[in-house]
């Protein structure tokens, strides 16, 4: 049974643990993700969240399986998107960041549950309007975003969390 709550302190370790995991599944070139060790996702990155109130966690048993950033605030690369509504109030739009799932779990659906909490979330906060992002080269999330019904509404040439090169494509759905 998986469950998704606001993280706390305690939950610390274990979000960086799997950012840790995840880089070196990049390294190892078991997953192509985009993200660079000591640069993003760090434990820092994970600090930041929580203390803006914005991390959540998905636990299956007492475990810590996934991890994400929930909130309002749109990163500025998104002016460069194709958005569908791009005039929708910045108030009812919900964004999810830095989607994580540990690699010893991938294939149990827990990527698709953690999204779907992230659907419900916005809904009730009177947030139809549902925006992400991720690395061109990260084919897994493209093809899991597609198949929860995401559109991408545009692929950005930037220099994204301190990563250079970065082909951001940004994906959209609306409730």
């Amino acid at each position: 049974m998986t469950d998704v709550r606001k993280a706390v302190e305690a939950d610390l370790p274990r979000v960086a643990a799997i950012y840790d995991a995840l880089h070196t599944a990049e390294e190892s070139g078991r997953a192509v993700i985009g993200w660079i060790r000591g640069v993003y996702p760090t434990a820092q990155t994970a600090r930041e969240a929580l203390d803006a109130g914005d991390l959540y966690v998905m636990e299956d048993g007492n475990e810590i399986v996934a991890s994400a950033k929930i909130n309002r605030e749109q990163v500025p690369e998104y002016t460069g998107a194709a958005w569908l509504y791009p005039d929708a109030p910045p108030e009812r739009i919900m964004v999810l960041h830095t989607l994580t799932v540990d690699p010893s779990c991938a294939g149990k659906g827990y990527g698709s549950a953690f999204v779907r909490f992230y659907e419900r979330f916005a809904q009730e906060n009177g947030c139809p309007y549902l925006r992400m992002d991720t690395n061109e080269r990260n084919l897994a999330a493209r093809r899991l975003y597609a198949r929860l019904g995401y559109r991408e509404a545009g692929v950005v040439g930037c220099t994204f969390n301190g990563i250079p090169g970065v082909r951001l494509v940004c994906l959209e759905k609306t409730l």
